[in-house]
């Protein structure tokens, strides 16, 4: 049991040093956590650490890092994830109108699968008046009407 928990604390060690710490915010970090799963098997892969450290055991410490980050992320104020989300989208290539369509489009691979409904509900709304205010404070995020 100890050499478990020391394995999964290194694969998250790893994970947040190499690979999270990197991107500029929660947003940018709960969207490629959601990347690295596999929506038909919500298996969670990632090459370098599985060959380090084992499928099965990064798969875990990857599950559960997506959900803390998730549940971190609606931890913060609602108007530092306005600010965490529009740093995210600036960062997106296919610019701000086509960035905040994605995230409408991605938002539910970006909840983990053992998520209570009342966060999913909780974040899905969240997440619906943020990008609204995107819209609203961005002309290049607006439809063209």
């Amino acid at each position: 049991m100890q050499e478990q928990l020391r394995i999964h604390r290194q694969i998250l060690y790893d994970f947040a040093l190499h690979y999270l710490e990197p991107l500029t915010g929660n947003f940018a970090r709960l969207a490629y956590l959601a990347s690295l799963k596999d929506p038909s098997t919500n298996i969670y892969a990632h090459d370098r650490l599985s060959a380090a450290y084992g499928q099965e055991p990064v798969g875990e410490a990857l599950a559960r890092c997506h959900e803390e980050l998730f549940e971190r992320l609606l931890e913060m104020p609602l108007a530092q994830q306005e600010e965490d989300l529009r740093r995210f989208v600036a960062t997106l290539p296919e610019g701000v109108r086509e960035g905040v369509r994605s995230c409408q489009e991605r938002a539910e691979s970006w909840i983990p699968g053992e998520t209570p409904d009342y966060l999913k509900e909780l974040f899905r709304s969240n997440l619906t008046a943020l990008l609204e205010l995107l819209r609203e404070h961005n002309p290049k995020a607006r439809s063209d009407k």
